[in-house]
């Protein structure tokens, strides 16, 4: 597993690095990295592509989703972003697209590599940073909760004026790390088929986060 470079998420991930849970989160994962029967996504020098991409500094929104992509060749580090190869694309990133199309009445994108975003300040960040191959969630609870709650929370406190897109129960039950009271908390059902059509479709997130950062002088983001 390797660790972002020196940059400026540095003081957050040396801090986390340095914990016995995270000590105990890497043994794990060297084991079954190890393991010639079991692969591992997204590859070790993408698991942490959501910081290498998105500088703390810049970060104006979060995005939150749950675990990598279990499909080779589909997950790189980012949440709901596949490479570019990717056809067709997963459901919800298609699902996510329409409820752009809807709000911004624009061409969806023809990739689903959301690169693009994270190069602007959109953190997007996986709950569970790693997936055995076929088994979603497959990595729940062996320590990535833990960091990521802990990158939730440092963005809160030391940040002002964050957007936090929460799109299905498991990413609104992070509402509670984030003061609500210095950034702007939007939520909606998941981009899954199984409960888009409970009205993400129509939540227009992508446009009420520019006009909270406009209305906060910070740049927007082009979607």
């Amino acid at each position: 597993m390797i660790l972002p470079e020196s940059n400026s998420w540095s003081h957050l991930l040396g801090k986390e690095n340095q914990k016995p849970y995270f000590q105990l989160l890497k043994n794990k994962l060297n084991t079954f990295l190890s393991n010639h029967n079991t692969k591992v996504f997204p590859s070790e020098d993408e698991v942490f592509n959501a910081f290498k991409l998105c500088d703390f500094n810049q970060v104006k929104v979060v995005i939150l989703g749950q675990d990598p992509y279990p499909t080779m060749g589909h997950a790189h580090g980012l949440s709901f972003s596949v490479k570019e190869h990717v056809k067709p694309l997963p459901k919800s990133l298609n699902n996510i697209f329409k409820a752009l199309s809807n709000d911004l009445n624009q061409t969806p994108p023809v990739h689903g590599n959301l690169t693009h975003w994270a190069q602007q300040g959109v953190l997007l960040l996986n709950a569970v940073l790693t997936v055995e191959e076929g088994k979603p969630d497959s990595h729940k609870g062996i320590g990535w909760e833990q960091f990521t709650n802990a990158v939730i929370q440092n963005l809160s406190n030391e940040k002002q004026h964050l957007v936090f897109l929460l799109w299905g129960a498991k990413a609104q039950a992070k509402k509670v790390l984030i003061d609500t009271q210095k950034h702007y908390v939007l939520m909606a059902p998941h981009p899954s088929p199984l409960s888009a059509y409970r009205g993400f479709f129509d939540c227009k997130h992508f446009s009420k986060t520019n006009e909270y950062l406009a209305k906060n002088r910070i740049s927007m983001i082009n979607w």
